[in-house]
């Protein structure tokens, strides 16, 4: 061929239309335009013509002039059908042919060529062509053979594309299966394991060719070997199937030996009717797919919320609900047994005082201590329940007799006669525990915690640390104790509580130098009631602070009115509980009163006594010295009582020391006593420290007292404690 080639274009020719009516009499179920086309061949005429005739038939064409330019197409595109003309000049269809093998370009080559001998035809064809078409052709030939190999192209191509969906399924499901949190069993017709995925292993310890071939009842725990039978003999389809079954798979983990599983099935069946001539529905049984997964952690989930539903979670005791149901149980077997169940109420005392001044922390590790040491002071049968606080239940069953209940109480008192050490504190602590018996007190479980509750009430009444069985008389105590708790309730909320102010005298000027601030109770039926019928109460259920706090906004209040109405200012004692002094913000509260009420504070006095100053020294000497700062005096009342080490005078920063009253009972009797006062003087004067005596009641006591130089009293003798409106009229 001469002349300048022509450049590699696509080129369409119209008006072809007689010879595509009679190419799509050939037409398969073929996207042409899908198609891409190259036609290799030197005669440019030929190119030409043909481009046009492929094209027009739907296809896309692509012409090469020669085989270098073939080269160069199937070397930087993709192209679907080869038209390869075998005689070219310097690169022939042959190697075309040699460099698509050798290249493995994908492409399906039709030889178009003149040379149409027999060894041509096979050569080309183990060249791997596709087929052979000999010049010259009709053009329905060739457009019938492009067809064709499109078509088989086309088929190749679904072939090949639903292979590759079918492997990446496989890929897809061996990666779900692989790596899939549950275990993935097949299990044939008899029971044995042919198929188990690697979970096996992460779960239970098993490599899979261990347990393929063998029976699943060496896997499942001996207990649960009957429920592992309808799972992993499922039988039944659809929603008749057996799905989310329990049960335990062993495990070779020596410290957890099974663990529990839940398990759903599909029945795998052969579907050909008549191949199994003994199954009338013609779907024989084949074995059973199934999917187990691992439920150990909704276990022990399910069964913390069993156990937070029937126990204490701070000290893992049984709570109110378990108890009372283990002691309806231990009535039904006593009755049946004529025996004898003792139910016992304790109270920690003073844990309020405890927790206040150490802290909720110290004070929730002290209940869990608790705990353990009631559990191993008493036997395996008996029940121990945290109540609530610092209370505790504890069932006794089948006892002989009463005293047995009396003994183990004791034994309870005597494991807490030793210390507790949490935290660098030694805390040594008590029980008041009340006892009721059954048959004897009561039949019923509310009964025998109301009854034994009541015991408990009356022991702390008599001084704590001990016990005491239920008896009837307890009843009218238990309901007057009752009333009181929901009276003093009643009282805050309704404003029943008023201060009175008794005066400290100056015995040698005759002139009153202070007031002491004293709280009454105004009750609507009852009258006056005096602080020693209520305060324990108070103590008791917490009500303490609150009661505090009113005397000490209600004192402060009346300094206030008193300075605004003209009268010459005292000073003010207040007296601090040691439930208040526990407080963390108790200094801030009292210096923020004076700042409220716009007092000079010197005026105001708090009064602190020894017991609850040395409870806890570390938190509270910040707390007073704040005080000091603030110019608030600090009283120490019923100094001298309890405690024989004086080196907390020296530390703290005291103004007065109030004598307690018991020293001045026996002046009459024995003057070695009423020595006592007078050493506490002649210390206080060393000390730089003022001394009140109080409680003093007869003209003996204030002789005394004058004698040895002590000059501030208080007492009944002087002035008993009055209501504000007849102090004002002493004052002025």
């Amino acid at each position: 061929m001469s002349g300048t080639k022509p450049s590699i274009q696509y080129r369409t020719t119209d008006g072809l239309a007689s010879i595509m009516a009679r190419a799509n009499t050939h037409d398969k179920d073929i996207n042409k335009s899908s198609y891409q086309i190259l036609i290799i061949d030197d005669n440019i005429n030929l190119l030409y013509s043909t481009q046009a005739l492929v094209e027009a038939n739907g296809y896309r064409c692509i012409i090469a002039d020669g085989g270098e330019a073939g080269l160069n197409v199937l070397n930087r595109m993709a192209i679907d059908i080869v038209l390869l003309d075998l005689s070219m000049p310097e690169i022939d269809g042959y190697a075309v042919l040699k460099h698509i093998h050798d290249q493995k370009i994908d492409t399906d080559v039709i030889v178009v060529s003149g040379e149409s001998t027999f060894d041509n035809a096979a050569t080309v064809f183990k060249s791997g062509a596709l087929d052979f078409l000999s010049k010259p052709y009709k053009s329905s030939q060739l457009l019938s053979t492009i067809d064709n190999v499109a078509y088989k192209r086309g088929l190749k191509i679904n072939l090949k594309a639903t292979q590759n969906q079918l492997e990446e399924s496989e890929q897809r499901y061996r990666f779900i299966v692989s790596y899939s949190p549950d275990i993935i069993y097949m299990i044939d017709h008899r029971g044995f394991f042919t198929f188990i995925n690697d979970r096996v292993t992460d779960l239970l310890g098993y490599k899979p060719d261990e347990l393929v071939g063998e029976h699943f009842s060496t896997l499942v725990h001996e207990d649960d070997l009957m429920i592992a039978e309808h799972i992993f003999n499922e039988r039944r389809t659809g929603d008749r199937s057996s799905h989310n079954v329990e049960f335990r798979l062993k495990s070779t983990d020596p410290e957890v030996l099974s663990k529990p599983f839940e398990s759903s099935s599909i029945v795998i069946e052969l579907c050909s009717m008549g191949v199994y001539e003994n199954k009338a529905d013609g779907t024989p049984y084949l074995g059973t797919y199934g999917v187990a997964r691992d439920i150990s952690d909704r276990k022990k989930d399910q069964e913390m919320i069993h156990f937070q539903a029937y126990h204490d979670l701070l000290t893992r005791l049984p709570n109110r609900e378990l108890f009372l149901d283990r002691l309806n149980l231990s009535i039904n077997q006593a009755e049946r047994k004529k025996a004898m169940l003792a139910v016992l109420f304790l109270d920690m005392d003073g844990f309020k005082f405890i927790n206040d001044s150490l802290g909720h922390v110290i004070g929730d590790s002290l209940l869990q201590r608790v705990a353990l040491r009631l559990q191993e002071t008493l036997r395996d049968t008996d029940t121990i329940s945290r109540i609530g606080g610092d209370e505790f239940s504890i069932l006794i069953p089948e006892l002989q007799n009463r005293e047995e209940a009396g003994l183990v109480s004791q034994k309870i008192l005597d494991a807490f006669s030793k210390p507790i050490i949490l935290d660098n504190h030694e805390i040594t602590i008590s029980f008041s525990i009340g006892i009721s018996m059954f048959p004897d007190d009561a039949s019923c479980t509310e009964e025998l915690i109301k009854n034994s509750d009541m015991a408990m009430y009356h022991i702390k009444g008599r001084g704590k640390n001990g016990f005491e069985y239920f008896s009837d008389h307890m009843q009218s105590i238990y309901q007057y104790r009752h009333t009181i708790e929901q009276d003093i309730r009643k009282a805050l909320d309704n404003d029943q509580f008023e201060a009175y102010y008794q005066p400290q005298y100056n015995i040698n000027t005759q002139e009153i130098t202070g007031l002491e601030a004293l709280i009454r109770w105004n009750h609507p039926d009852k009258g006056l009631i005096t602080p020693d019928h209520f305060i324990p109460v108070a103590e008791e259920i917490g009500l303490i602070c609150e009661i505090g706090r009113y005397m000490l906004d209600t004192g402060c209040k009346q300094l206030k009115s008193w300075i605004d109405q003209g009268i010459e200012p005292l000073k003010l004692s207040i007296n601090v509980s040691a439930f208040q002094l526990a407080e963390s913000n108790f200094d801030v509260v009292i210096c923020d009163l004076t700042k409220k009420y716009k007092l000079p504070p010197h005026l105001l006095m708090v009064e602190i006594t020894e017991t609850s100053l040395m409870q806890d020294m570390e938190q509270v000497i910040p707390r007073l010295k704040n005080l000091v700062k603030c110019n608030i005096g600090i009283c120490i009342d019923d100094f001298g009582v309890g405690y024989s080490s004086l080196s907390y005078l020296q530390i703290l920063p005291i103004d007065i020391l109030k004598v307690d009253r018991s020293f001045l009972s026996c002046i009459t009797e024995n003057h070695e006593k009423a020595c006592i006062i007078k050493a506490i003087v002649a210390m206080a004067r060393e000390l730089e420290l003022d001394v009140i005596v109080e409680g003093v009641e007869t003209q003996q006591q204030l002789n005394y007292i004058k004698n040895i130089g002590c000059s501030i009293v208080q007492g009944f003798l002087l002035g008993r404690p009055l209501p504000e409106s007849e102090v004002r009229k002493l004052l002025k």
